[in-house]
């Protein structure tokens, strides 16, 4: 098959303070017509840097190409005038990126937003061109799209964003379509849809794809050869069994390794840490039993937000994100909550702190009513519940040391005298396995994992009971998130503690969890052992759920006719809407199945 893309000894150069940086070294890989090449590696390790000197996007002064040659189609992009380089920017290499909320124009309808490509490329009229943007909506399955192509961005969902991201990339049949990291921070349904969807336009229009990703399970999904990069080099390249079946570097048998794979967990009654390449067995992975006494109880729980309108804003209807959901935690034992953006899960993990006032419901932690008490109280009561975010460089304060941020909560609560502040900050930043030289630090000069270290440093100042982890590891490389998830079960062990899990990584939360809670529209409509929700799932949905998981291994890949999704209803009703009670058919033991409807 003929070569439509050539990299040869590609050599990128950043400039520093410091002096300039060789960010991608000596790289060089073909990409076939028609293929899908993947591009993995951690964060850093140059692999969009390489996807931006392909479209000419490389950012001017700070990066710049110092040697090499990228041809495509047997043209050198790089002896190209900017007038050239336009005309194939666009038309016939195309790129999707990771976050279409920064790439798509707010001020903008979507429907403006395709057809401007077209216009732009295609010497269509404005009526021409607005017919085209509706039908390549309805072609990456935008539901009614001659009525969504008057939207902005932000009225639709993140599933959605992506799928207009694509259209536009597609409007005009490139040659090529470079796809960074599209599906990152997609839930595990909408990400099937879209890669589902990437291999059937794929295939329709007999498209390339350069696929970049850190995640193996997509790779296995996608690709038809894999080109493995480790700081700004190529470390290996084959087909996609090739690498998969028999890897021959180090590196790429460790990200292997560190991949959760959906199924391994199955003859396994309790959690266990993943096994990584180049470490020793220890005492830590044995299996974490927990306790069968209880923490939390929550009972009945119910939060609704009230929706605005009128000149004077009044409440006009209500978004009912949780709906009457009940749940236990044990002591020493995690509960995963699971299911698509939107679906109630990490408003009920602020529910529990009253980071969101509940309105109505009962949250009981060790026999005391976290609802009922009295801010003074309340405060007193958050020292037993911690909370890890998404996204800790968000969460920490970027002008101030990393000591001043863990050290924060005991000087808040007054809990350690200031003579062995420094030696108890050490102890935590040793436990989350940091060196202690780090203390002074800045987020910023930190790595996304160690920034995530810190994060749980600060959530164990206060000895909690309970910490909330939501969506801790998601935005993590595959290889620093096992070591994450590692250290968090080991600290399980050590400490005792309990974790409340909110994920949409499936293979994940099998690998962490004691028992596994899926919701739907605010519903919990299945809970019970983890085992068992995976071997024996009841509901549609999480029967649906696990369907959508893409595994590690190019030989079990999904269709799009595996895929069965039905979209989220809205959650806002009227003030008049009283939904009925959940209630729950026990059809094995502690495994429970909502019998009321929920919309799916």
């Amino acid at each position: 098959m003929e070569d439509l893309v050539s990299i040869n000894n590609l050599n990128i150069e950043a400039r520093t303070r410091a002096g300039t940086l060789k960010v991608v070294n000596d790289l060089s890989f073909t990409i076939k017509k028609s293929e899908t090449l993947c591009v993995v590696g951690e964060s850093g390790c140059g692999k969009s840097v390489t996807a931006l000197s392909l479209m000419s996007l490389l950012p001017e002064g700070i990066l710049k190409v110092s040697s090499g040659d990228i041809l495509f189609d047997n043209t050198n992009l790089a002896q190209l005038s900017e007038a050239e380089l336009e005309g194939i920017r666009g038309n016939e290499i195309s790129m999707i990126f990771q976050e279409p909320m920064t790439s798509l124009n707010p001020l903008f309808t979507v429907g403006e937003q395709v057809s401007e490509v077209i216009r732009r490329h295609k010497n269509l009229n404005k009526e021409k061109a607005w017919v085209s943007a509706v039908e390549l909506l309805d072609a990456v399955k935008i539901p009614n799209p001659d009525k969504r192509a008057f939207d902005y961005p932000f009225q639709l969902s993140g599933g959605q964003r992506q799928r207009v991201m694509i259209a536009i990339a597609l409007a005009c049949q490139p040659k090529i379509l470079i796809a960074d990291e599209p599906t990152t921070a997609l839930d595990v349904t909408i990400q099937a849809e879209i890669l589902a969807l990437i291999n059937m336009l794929k295939q329709e229009t007999g498209t390339a794809v350069m696929f970049i990703t850190h995640d193996m399970a997509v790779v296995a999904q996608m690709a038809d050869r894999v080109v493995v990069m480790h700081p700004g080099k190529k470390v290996e390249e084959g087909t996609v069994h090739e690498i998969f079946n028999n890897p021959q570097h180090e590196y790429t048998k460790s990200l292997l390794a560190a991949v959760p794979k959906l199924g391994e967990m199955a003859s396994k009654k309790y959690p266990e840490p993943m096994r990584l390449v180049g470490e020793k067995k220890t005492k830590a992975l044995k299996p974490i039993v927990g306790t069968n006494e209880p923490l939390l109880k929550v009972n009945n729980l119910v939060t609704r937000y009230p929706v605005k309108g009128g000149v004077l804003r009044r409440t006009v209807a209500r978004v009912h994100a949780v709906e009457d959901v009940s749940f236990t935690i044990m002591k020493g034992k995690t509960l995963s909550l699971v299911g698509e953006s939107g679906c109630g899960k990490s408003t009920v993990g602020r529910s529990l702190i009253r980071l969101v006032e509940p309105t109505s419901g009962d949250v009981n932690l060790d026999g005391q009513n976290i609802l009922s008490l009295n801010p003074k109280d309340m405060r007193e009561a958050r020292s037993n519940i911690q909370m890890v975010f998404q996204d800790p460089f968000s969460s920490l304060n970027p002008q101030r040391p990393l000591f001043d941020q863990v050290a924060e909560p005991l000087r808040n609560y007054g809990t350690v005298k200031r003579e062995v502040l420094q030696e108890k900050i050490g102890d935590l930043f040793d436990r989350v396995k940091l060196p202690r030289s780090f203390m002074q630090r800045y987020p910023h000069q930190l790595s996304g994992g160690q920034r995530q270290r810190i994060a749980i440093a600060r959530a164990l100042a206060l000895n909690p009971k309970l910490i909330i982890a939501d969506e801790a590891v998601s935005a993590l490389d595959v290889s620093v998130q096992a070591q994450v998830l590692n250290l968090m079960m080991e600290l399980q062990v050590d400490l005792g503690l309990s974790f409340l899990f909110i994920s949409h990584d499936m293979a994940v939360v099998e690998r962490v969890s004691h028992d596994v809670g899926v919701m739907y529209l605010g519903r919990l409509v299945e809970i019970g052992p983890r085992p068992s929700i995976f071997r024996n799932p009841q509901h549609p949905y999480t029967q649906d759920l696990l369907k959508a998981v893409p595994i590690a291994d190019p030989d079990k890949r999904k269709s799009e006719r595996d895929l069965n999704f039905k979209p989220l209803p809205s959650p806002i009703h009227d003030l008049s809407h009283d939904p009925a009670p959940s209630e729950y058919k026990e059809v094995a033991k502690d495994h429970y199945v909502l019998t009321t409807d929920c919309g799916y």
